[in-house]
C-alpha cells in the first residue's frame, strides 16, 4: 500500500464481521467508512471505533436501494478498499420444496445484487487507487463442491448457500473484466461466526471470522485475484 492514508468502505460494518473488519483495518492505519443503512447503529459503532483510536466516519448505505448507494460513492472522494460484507440469510424454513420464492428473492437482493450495485458505483474511485482491493464477503457453503460431496454444510438452505454461489460466479465474472486493470479481487469465507444471523450460534468469533477479510483487503500487489479462501487456504468452487 502507500505512504498516503488508504481509505477502505466496509458495508454491513455496524455490528458483528462487519465491525471487525472495519476495526482491523483502522487498526492497520486505514481511515475506515462504516457503511450502514441504520442511522443510530452507524453512528454507534463510528464512536466505538473512534473512541478505540480507528479513523473511522459513517457511509449511509443500504445496498439495495440505487439512490443510497449513489449517494455513498458521491461523498467519498477517494477509495482504495472495498469489502461487500453486508448479507443475510433469510428464514430458517429454506428447505426448496417449501422455501417461499420472497425468501430466495432477499437473498440474491442483498447478497448478489448489492454487491453488483455497490461495486459498481464504486468502481470509479477504485480504478483511480494506486493498490486498489476488493473483497465479497462469501461463505464456505457456497461452494458446490463441498456442497455435492456430502461434507458438512449446514441446513439444507434454498436461499443463503445459493446465493452465495451467485455472488461467487459473479465475482469470477468482475475478475474476468478487470483483469487489465491493478484491482485484486477476491472472495473471503469468515467461516461459522456467532452473529445474530445464526442466532449466535457460530463456534467462530467475529474477530476471527474478520481475519481473512483482513488479509485479503491487504494484499501486496503481486497477491492473487479471483481466489476463494477461508483460513486455511483456498476453498474448493
Amino acid at each position: 500500500m502507500s505512504e498516503e492514508q488508504t481509505v477502505a468502505l466496509v458495508t454491513g460494518a455496524n455490528k458483528g464481521i462487519g465491525y471487525e473488519i472495519a476495526a482491523g483495518l483502522g487498526a492497520l492505519g486505514m481511515r475506515v467508512g462504516v457503511g450502514a443503512r441504520d442511522d443510530a447503529r452507524r453512528e454507534e459503532a463510528v464512536g466505538k471505533l473512534q473512541a478505540a483510536g480507528v479513523d473511522a466516519f459513517g457511509v449511509p448505505l443500504d445496498v439495495t436501494d440505487d439512490a443510497s448507494v449513489a449517494a455513498a460513492a458521491a461523498s467519498l472522494d477517494r477509495l482504495d478498499v472495498l469489502v461487500n460484507n453486508a448479507g443475510i440469510t433469510g428464514s430458517a424454513e429454506q428447505l426448496p420444496t417449501k422455501v417461499e420464492i420472497d425468501t430466495i428473492r432477499r437473498a440474491v437482493e442483498v447478497n448478489v445484487y448489492g454487491v453488483v450495485r455497490v461495486t459498481n458505483a464504486m468502481l470509479p474511485l477504485l480504478r483511480a487507487s494506486a493498490h486498489p482491493r476488493i473483497v465479497n464477503v462469501s461463505s464456505g457453503v457456497g461452494s458446490l463442491t463441498r456442497q455435492s460431496s456430502g461434507g458438512e454444510t449446514g441446513p439444507i438452505s434454498a436461499a443463503y448457500s445459493p446465493s452465495k454461489t451467485f455472488l461467487n460466479a459473479v465475482t469470477v465474472q468482475y475478475v474476468k473484466e478487470l483483469a487489465d486493470t491493478r484491482i485484486l479481487i477476491n472472495l473471503a469465507c469468515p467461516g461459522y461466526v456467532a452473529t445474530d444471523l445464526n442466532g449466535f450460534r457460530g463456534h467462530r468469533t467475529p474477530q476471527q471470522g474478520a481475519a481473512t477479510p483482513i488479509r485479503l483487503a491487504t494484499l501486496p500487489d503481486d497477491g492473487p485475484t479471483g481466489g476463494y479462501f477461508e483460513d486455511a487456504g483456498p476453498i474448493p468452487w
